[in-house]
């Protein structure tokens, strides 16, 4: 039984499952934090991300095949002990937390990498590996509360400087790691349910056409203007988090 959602809910929630899409595809997740703000608009957040966790899991299917073998794997075995402390803290702490609050936190921060990368995009040495556990503790964290991962693993690994390719491949393991672990959770705290589930199996075309969209934009693409369209990407997602605490 699908949910009982208005013709603006579900164009809202197409839109933003392709997005999603476009981004898992060849963009790094920099787009894809919109998404569940952007059907917040329409229906319940919660509900949002739980409709959206298995697309999530479907489009890391056709992101990591895709990328596969170029990723930086050991950024990604850096990230795992983090990736589980922030979703173990996301669950802990789950209804007891304001979204609005995260958001707040999550677009402040966001704005200010954003910022510090316009102004100062070539900093004198690579970002330390010792910030990857920091990092995926708190990707692991807005991940599970917004699906909003990208924020914090770009402010690692954008410093760390990988020619684009690597970027997008660490990116695309390293998510589908995080949303691997948050499905149990996830079912375990009625996110994602049977309704839900048949939502997001209707949903599954848009999600892989979004993937395919973006691998064939993400190569047409130079590398200097790709890491620009993230960094505009983080403003977009900054402000949009700023806003829908605000409001």
């Amino acid at each position: 039984m699908l949910p009982e959602y208005s013709a603006v809910a579900w164009l809202l929630i197409v839109v933003s499952v392709y997005l999603t899409g476009i981004s898992k595809g060849g963009f790094a997740g920099g787009f894809g934090t919109l998404s569940v703000p952007l059907m917040a608009l329409a229906i319940s957040p919660t509900h949002a991300a739980g409709l959206l966790l298995p697309l999530l899991l479907v489009m890391d299917v056709f992101a990591v095949k895709a990328w596969w073998g170029k990723q930086a794997t050991a950024e990604v075995w850096r990230f795992l002990p983090g990736l589980f402390v922030g979703v173990g803290v996301g669950t802990v702490l789950f209804g007891s937390l304001s979204e609005q609050g995260v958001r707040l936190v999550l677009g402040v921060i966001t704005l200010l990498f954003a910022a510090y990368m316009l102004l100062k995009p070539v900093a004198k040495k690579p970002i330390s590996a010792r910030w990857a556990l920091p990092a995926a503790s708190v990707c692991g964290f807005t991940s599970f509360m917004a699906h909003s991962g990208a924020p914090p693993i770009n402010v690692y690994l954008l410093p760390r400087k990988y020619p684009k390719e690597t970027f997008i491949a660490t990116c695309a393991v390293s998510f589908a790691v995080v949303n691997v672990i948050k499905l149990g959770p996830y079912i375990w705290l009625g996110e994602v349910n049977l309704t839900s589930a048949w939502a997001s199996l209707l949903l599954v075309p848009v999600a892989w056409a979004g993937v395919r969209s973006g691998l064939w934009l993400q190569s047409r693409v130079n590398e200097t203007l790709f890491f620009r369209l993230v960094i505009v990407a983080m403003f977009i997602v900054g402000f949009n988090l700023l806003w829908q605490a605000l409001t």
